[in-house]
């Protein structure tokens, strides 16, 4: 399965959108699922149900930053290089679903906190599996480049 089918399936199994793209890096960030999870939690709805930046992008964020992230704050020429990462895959991103924000994506701007049922009519609504799979997808092409 590619990485993209995996964090559908994911996604499917009501993980957010977040959580779905970490989870399926998981082995190659080198983290415990639980870990994973956890770290991915606070990402979905476009942070906490906010509508800001998806949580399938900041999941390709939380992956690119685990694994080619810079550490040392006086590393001007790794985090440049990071910085430039981060925004290739954000803006192949954004060419392919036309933002990277949750509420221009999905059409639903900021409502509360609780989680919206995870229905066949939700998912017929909302772009939110082709989502993940395409930032999944994006990061697997990241991934297999980089370990060439």
């Amino acid at each position: 399965m590619t990485k993209a089918e995996i964090a559908k399936e994911y996604f499917k199994e009501g993980y957010n959108c977040c959580q779905a793209v970490v989870l399926a890096f998981a082995d190659e960030m080198e983290l415990e699922p639980q870990a994973a999870l956890a770290i991915a939690s606070s990402f979905g709805g476009g942070i906490g149900r906010l509508r800001e930046v998806c949580g399938a992008v900041s999941g390709m964020c939380i992956v690119a930053g685990k694994l080619y992230g810079y550490t040392d704050p006086k590393a001007k020429t790794e985090k440049a290089d990071h910085y430039k990462l981060i925004q290739q895959i954000a803006k192949e991103f954004e060419d392919q679903n036309g933002s990277i924000i949750c509420r221009v994506l999905t059409g639903i701007e900021k409502n509360n906190h609780i989680p919206t049922e995870r229905t066949e009519a939700f998912y017929q609504k909302r772009p939110c599996v082709e989502l993940v799979g395409d930032a999944a997808e994006i990061m697997e092409k990241v991934f297999k480049e980089k370990s060439k």
